[in-house]
């Protein structure tokens, strides 16, 4: 599948580019000529002034405003194109675009309606990476990245499209294309992801709404038949101490994930409030006015809609990789699915409407539905021949699909205006169906404070879910796994808090998890329920050194589990970059080497037919750096960049650079990047 010629693919992909590079002159010929905030027709001779461009995200499940920061600077651009850039503790199956678990415990979600996400959400646009722009004026952002040779060459694409029709009004497009063949032979993936999203700010009434569509091909090794290919070649090969990573084999060579579907938000907010009038400016002859909203009613649609397809055409490496064969011992091709309808209203006293009011509070009622999907066994297990595993014991029939009503109600405090104090804080209460009892909290406190002269920003968090365990751990059918598990509701506890110095570049995070009825997978590659109780503790600490252009970043985490047979993680994760930064006349440059490194620790194994990551107790992972050694430049607005990834390999570190059981690391090669920003 992924071995077809892909000009088709690069010459659609560079009309559709082309045809966004051209959206901006249209758009911005149609904001200039239309009217501008506060301008009527008698004053049309101010000349025009355009505000800065600003970005934003979503906040749920209210659809709140909250700023975020454009994707446009030069520093640490390079790192989009290693899979590592995700974390210091990064458990992947080695492929940009593969799956992938973070191993820093407190950047962790917690298992998915539909888990098969799970591994592949880095490389997904999930709605906490949507962001909106109001540029004012048309921007587009267009980035390639590139690297290694013809059998193992890596291509992304990426472009974000954002223009005003007017003031008010902003529409925008998306598009992430990765097509990389793998330094390991079996290990290929291409994945598309597209979007379109637009917003409308008004006096009274706003719309936030995008559509993102995603279909991700990853072909499936089972990592190579022996880590001594790369550990100790020699003892393989007879003396001969080299080896192309292409030509080491694999444990499956035709099996293959494939995950696609979709997601549609819409956010609507009408606003009730008053007119007020503008203090006058030097020349006015009008009046001005603006509207203060006091109270808004919401209305936010959430679908979701998501397939996927683990297929193996060998029979023979079926029989040998999978322990269990239910479905059929020819070939496997599960197919499980799922779709979820989200409806949210809302209403709410908004923020700032007067001089007393210093915060907004909102409350609302969600109902959602839930589809699930999963194979249809037909099959006579009593026939023999036909060289089933018998089902395990205790499973009885499964249901091929299964509809789930629920529905919650929730409240949300808020405060995001001012620079000493803001916070917020969101709890919801479960109503309906296997929601019922649920409780989900999570609040948030940041506050600045005076310290010899400079500020501190502190800030402390914290969380409490009480939640159903999802309905796939529960139940699941496939050709390799089946389970039916009896579990209890999922407790957890999150306490924490923030320091950031901004005069020394010092921040301190530290978080202390309490986890009851923790879900993980186990041994067996199925999903297991801890009956007590885990802790966790994390510190992360950054801490950046300057001395003229000289500069050293470190990141350092520290984490604990209570129990390592249940949460295995290592203990310390680094990520340290020492660079020269500097100019040369108008080109800013990065010269600089990176590495990341976590201790050793009982890394999971890698399960492909679900795309999970299982404990493991047979080895343990790690005490190895990866490093980077590379160019970072930027020209106006232009990025480029210049890498030799895993530098240090053969000069120091040793050869034990596995992610994963059997799945080693890239290899050293050449990689290089472009973004430019078209700003008309």
């Amino acid at each position: 599948m992924l071995r077809k010629k892909h000009s088709i693919h690069y010459i659609s992909l560079f009309l559709l580019a082309a045809t966004v590079l051209m959206w901006p002159g249209i758009i911005r010929a149609q904001y200039v000529g239309g009217s501008h905030a506060g301008q009527s027709e008698s004053s049309s001779s101010k000349p025009l002034v355009l505000k800065p461009s600003y970005c934003w995200k979503v906040l749920q499940p209210l659809g709140l405003r909250e700023p975020a920061p454009m994707d446009t600077l030069m520093q640490d651009y390079y790192r989009q194109a290693v899979p590592s850039m995700v974390s210091a503790a990064w458990a992947t199956t080695g492929n940009l675009g593969g799956q992938g678990m973070n191993m820093i415990f407190a950047d962790r979600e917690p298992m998915s309606d539909f888990f098969f996400r799970d591994a592949l959400t880095h490389w997904m646009p999930t709605a906490n990476k949507m962001r909106f722009y109001n540029t004012r004026i048309p921007m587009t952002l267009l980035s390639y990245n590139f690297g290694g040779g013809k059998e193992n060459t890596q291509d992304r694409l990426q472009a974000t499209f954002s223009g005003n029709v007017n003031r008010k009004l902003q529409i925008g497009a998306m598009l992430d294309y990765l097509y990389s063949k793998g330094c390991y032979a079996n290990q290929a993936d291409k994945q598309l992801s597209w979007g379109l999203s637009g917003s409308y700010i008004g006096d009274r009434y706003e719309l936030q709404a995008y559509y993102n569509h995603w279909d991700m091909t990853n072909k499936e090794n089972g990592g190579i038949t022996d880590m001594k290919y790369i550990t100790d070649p020699a003892e393989l090969q007879g003396g001969v101490t080299t080896i192309d990573a292409k030509s080491i084999p694999t444990r499956l060579s035709a099996a293959h994930n494939r995950l696609w579907g979709g997601e549609l938000y819409i956010n609507n907010r009408y606003k009730v409030g008053y007119w007020r009038d503008l203090p006058m400016e030097e020349g006015d002859t009008i009046q001005r006015q603006e509207y203060v909203p006091v109270t808004s009613f919401v209305y936010t649609l959430k679908y979701n809609d998501d397939k996927h397809l683990f297929r193996d055409t060998n029979p023979t490496e079926i029989k040998e990789y999978f322990k269990n064969t239910y479905l059929n011992a020819d070939q496997t091709r599960d197919i499980t699915s799922y779709w979820s309808l989200t409806n949210t209203l809302g209403i709410s006293l908004l923020e700032g409407f007067h001089k007393y009011a210093k915060f907004g509070l909102a409350a609302y009622v969600t109902h959602q539905v839930r589809h699930y999907g999963m194979p249809v066994d037909t099959l006579d297990h009593n026939d023999e021949s036909l060289g089933l595993t018998p089902f395990p014991e205790g499973i009885g029939q499964f249901k091929a699909k299964e509809t789930q009503q629920l529905a919650w109600v929730g409240a949300q405090l808020t405060k995001q205006r001012g620079s000493i104090l803001t916070y917020e804080a969101t709890a919801e209460l479960g109503i309906l169906g296997d929601a019922i009892g649920e409780v989900k909290a999570n609040g948030r406190v940041n506050t600045r404070l005076p310290l010899f002269g400079d500020s501190v920003d502190v800030a402390a968090f914290g969380s409490f879910r009480n939640v159903e365990a999802p309905y796939l751990a529960k139940n699941f059918i496939s050709n390799h796994y089946m389970w039916k598990n009896d579990m209890g509701k999922q407790r957890t506890v999150t306490v924490g808090g923030e320091l950031r110095i901004g005069r020394s570049n010092t921040f301190v995070r530290a978080s202390v998890s309490n986890l009851q009825n923790h879900i993980y997978w186990g041994e067996d590659g199925t999903p297991h329920q801890h009956g007590g109780s885990v802790q966790v503790l994390s510190i992360n600490a950054r801490q950046n050194f300057k001395l003229g252009i000289l500069h050293w970043d470190n990141s350092v985490t520290y984490q604990k589990s209570s129990n390592e047979n249940v949460i295995s993680i290592p203990s310390v994760a680094v990520y340290s970059n020492l660079y020269l930064l500097f100019r040369i006349a108008t080109l800013h440059v990065q010269l600089g080497f990176d590495c990341d490194y976590y201790t050793k620790y009982y890394a999971p194994n890698y399960l492909p037919s679900t795309t999970s990551f299982a404990r493991q107790r047979e080895m343990k992972l790690g005490n190895y750096p990866f490093c980077n050694a590379y160019l970072n430049m930027k020209l106006s607005k232009t990025r480029f960049y210049v890498m030799y990834s895993h530098a240090n390999k053969g000069l120091f570190g040793g050869d034990e650079y596995f992610a994963l059981p059997y799945y080693p690391l890239n290899p050293s090669r050449l990689q290089m990047g472009i973004s430019v920003d078209f700003a008309n």
